[in-house]
């Protein structure tokens, strides 16, 4: 899987070159699960738009340079629990924005 980094405007997005075309993803936030790291995409459509509201979990990694890479999460168990650790982590960024007013 490749991709490819921009910055536009504060925001982070990758491009992912998947078997059926390229499809580029919003960066949604990057967190950590059971010592892991994880990335949540939230895929575009060619006008920049996600309808559905869909966000993609994959694993996220850097090398010793700094170089980031993405891993599918194949084990169920793994991606279930990464995707409750995003929820936690939504829930938590919807409160402080609360306090924060």
């Amino acid at each position: 899987m490749g991709k490819k980094e921009e910055f536009d405007d504060d925001e982070m997005y990758v491009q992912l070159d998947l078997e059926d075309g390229t499809v580029d993803c919003s960066i949604v936030a990057i967190f950590e699960c059971n010592k892991k790291d994880y990335i949540a995409l939230l895929p575009l459509d060619e006008d920049g738009e996600n309808e559905d509201g869909e966000v993609w979990i994959y694993g996220h990694e850097e090398d010793e340079e700094g170089n980031p890479s993405l891993r599918y999460i194949d084990d169920e168990e793994e991606y279930e629990a990464a995707s409750d650790a995003f929820d936690e982590y939504l829930d938590n960024v919807e409160f402080d924005e609360i306090i924060d007013e």
